[in-house]
């Protein structure tokens, strides 16, 4: 089932992406969707703070690819797959053990075709209505349903 949340401002992608933090697990995936400039980061940026550290620098992992962080919750991989050529370019980046224990983000998940996980929760971000608005829409795929339903942002 969808959960759908209308986020009116930057603030409110920040708390959504904390509060799924809460909700995390080793083996746990997240794919964040969307175009350019609508939140992936600051939401990934949110997420990963509310495990570590609240002035953790978190950037962008554009052009390294991958960004781990260790977390009492377990160990946390941020990955932005937009300049990746080819879903199997991604098994150089370690992937695979992400995906075993880490707890993952990924940016541009379309990037890795077939290789998407089959256990998943689904984040995409679009534009909202009112100009800096956001829309999320959280989409549980074998994976989340049973806690989705205490999210509260």
């Amino acid at each position: 089932m969808n959960r759908v949340f209308e986020l009116a401002c930057e603030a409110d992608t920040v708390k959504l992406g904390a509060a799924l933090a809460r909700l995390a697990r080793p083996g746990d995936v997240l794919l964040l969707a969307g175009t350019l400039g609508t939140g992936k980061s600051t939401l990934a940026r949110a997420f990963i703070r509310a495990l570590t550290d609240p002035f953790e620098e978190v950037p962008s992992p554009t052009f390294t690819l991958v960004q781990t962080y260790e977390s009492d919750a377990g160990e946390i991989w941020h990955f932005d797959l937009y300049r990746l050529e080819k879903p199997d370019d991604s098994w150089e980046l370690g992937i695979e053990d992400a995906f075993v224990d880490g707890i993952c983000l990924i940016e541009w998940p379309d990037r890795l075709g077939p290789l998407v996980p089959r256990r998943r929760l689904e984040v995409t971000l679009e534009s909202g209505e009112a100009e800096g608005s956001r829309r999320a829409t959280l989409t549980p795929v074998h994976q989340w349903d049973d806690r989705l339903g205490d999210l509260d942002p």
